[in-house]
């Protein structure tokens, strides 16, 4: 049996101090390792069908429409915990990411470019290595 969908006025949502544009960051940490997969953002729509589902769903600013993390690659985010920060405008989202890829370029975490040097010289380096070829992941045609 199904349990109907949770309207976004749901006085839960109502807590959270949305931006401008009805959205609020959200971070995805990994469970058992505590490593920082991603960063994106939610509507209340999005936070209430996470809820609702136990994935993660967010909102795609570029695409304009709700994403369900993994309906093209297949790399979903169970969500084991919901926090909200001491503001309360930042989501934290304890998650177990299937096929150990959450990033879209085939790698753990998208935090994979660290700087290293200094301000002269410094730059980017991949620290992370693709786990696998993007053109695997997501169908041609995209």
């Amino acid at each position: 049996m199904s349990t109907p969908s949770i309207q976004p006025k749901a006085a839960w949502l109502k807590k959270i101090k949305w931006d401008e544009h009805g959205l609020v960051p959200v971070i995805a940490q990994e469970a058992g390792s505590n490593d920082v997969l991603m960063f994106a953002w939610m509507n209340r729509e999005a936070l209430a069908k996470t809820v609702e589902l136990g994935e993660a769903v967010y909102w795609s600013r570029s695409r304009k429409k709700l994403w369900h993390k993994g309906e093209e690659s297949g790399h979903t985010q169970k969500v084991l915990e919901i926090r909200l920060d001491c503001d309360e405008d930042v989501v934290l989202l304890k998650i177990e990411q299937a096929g150990g890829i959450a990033c879209h370029t085939g790698r753990h975490s998208c935090f994979f470019q660290k700087f290293e040097g200094d301000q002269h010289e410094g730059d980017w380096q991949n620290t992370e290595p693709v786990l696998k070829d993007p053109n695997d992941i997501y169908k041609a045609g995209k």
